[in-house]
């Protein structure tokens, strides 16, 4: 979309100060409000029929009373609960912070899947009984990585994957081509059996849409080789968790790292918080200043952009769901 002007108006999520907004785009109406509600807008003297844009919002918000909204801005990268919830209104567009929290969330993979080879929890429990317990443990070099979405945060983790002399394989949404430099591309479901099938260790990374909820379940996880690992660190609800917790305790799945779940926070009596095999994180991996900092870049990008009329950046494609 491109910005088509219009006052601007930011609630405390989008993370900004008046005076950056306004630094951002100067001579563009910007109000600050406590709250994205007629009362709180009304009473900072905003006038609703001049506001075209919304900072600072959330899924729960209804920002029905804005009749000239043509722009909101998700300070998250993840936009589902947005298109669920059906709150932007009709006419409007909807950008995100998608990419912010790329690098991290690779890093925390990456992690994930060394914690995993080498059986980082068992040194973590030894560690509190105070025993020195040494053992043969794998390594990530010449494994193969399957990456399921090959978006920001899996094409930074192919980068760092490589590094690691592993070899990577990723499934991607829109054909390009047979491969990435080293990154072998597969598409469609014959894609996803054939990753599942051929990968030591499975990377999720893909948004969570209509076409990915419930991407692997039982049937798919059954085609990982024995003795893969999966983790999942974009989104819950692509995976089928009660069908992981069965893989995990057959043994057929040698474990599994989670950063995403599918009901959050994770509940208390889940399985997965006792198998030995499994890492839970809660969903922290990109919880850095790093990605506070580039989701604050690219809003205020979006800002200037809207102010001067120029194609507006990560742009929700909602019938794909990003």
């Amino acid at each position: 979309m491109t910005g088509t002007g219009g006052a601007l108006v930011a609630a405390p999520g989008c993370g900004l100060s008046l005076d950056e907004l306004q630094a951002a785009a100067p001579g563009l109406a910007v109000h600050a409000v406590q709250e994205l509600s007629l009362a709180a807008c009304e009473g900072a003297g905003v006038g609703l029929e001049d506001v075209g844009a919304v900072l600072g919002a959330s899924p729960r918000d209804d920002l029905a009373f804005l009749p000239a909204l043509r722009w909101v801005h998700s300070a998250a990268a993840g936009v589902d609960g947005w298109l669920e919830s059906g709150s932007v209104p009709d006419g409007a567009v909807l950008t995100s912070a998608v990419g912010n929290g790329a690098i991290p969330l690779a890093e925390h993979a990456l992690m994930l899947m060394l914690m995993l080879s080498r059986e980082a929890p068992r040194w973590a429990r030894a560690q509190q009984r105070h025993e020195w317990d040494r053992f043969t443990h794998g390594e990530l070099a010449g494994s193969t990585l399957g990456i399921v979405g090959y978006g920001n945060s899996g094409q930074d983790l192919a980068r760092k994957a490589a590094a690691c002399h592993m070899w990577v394989q990723a499934l991607r949404h829109t054909p390009s081509g047979p491969s990435d430099g080293d990154v072998r591309l597969l598409y469609g479901p014959d894609g996803l059996r054939e990753l599942l099938a051929t990968s030591d260790h499975v990377v999720v990374t893909a948004p969570l849409t209509p076409e990915t909820r419930g991407l692997i379940g039982a049937d798919e996880l059954a085609l990982l080789q024995p003795g893969a690992f999966l983790v999942v660190i974009s989104r819950g609800g692509i995976v089928d968790e009660d069908a992981l917790v069965d893989a995990l305790r057959s043994g057929r799945l040698a474990g599994a790292g989670l950063d995403a779940h599918a009901h959050e926070p994770l509940a208390p009596g889940s399985p997965l918080w006792e198998l030995p095999n499994v890492v839970v994180t809660p969903h922290n991996g990109a919880t850095t200043r790093e990605t506070a900092q580039r989701g604050r870049e690219i809003a205020l990008d979006n800002v200037a952009r809207w102010a001067q009329g120029r194609p507006l950046r990560n742009v929700v494609d909602p019938r794909r769901g990003y």
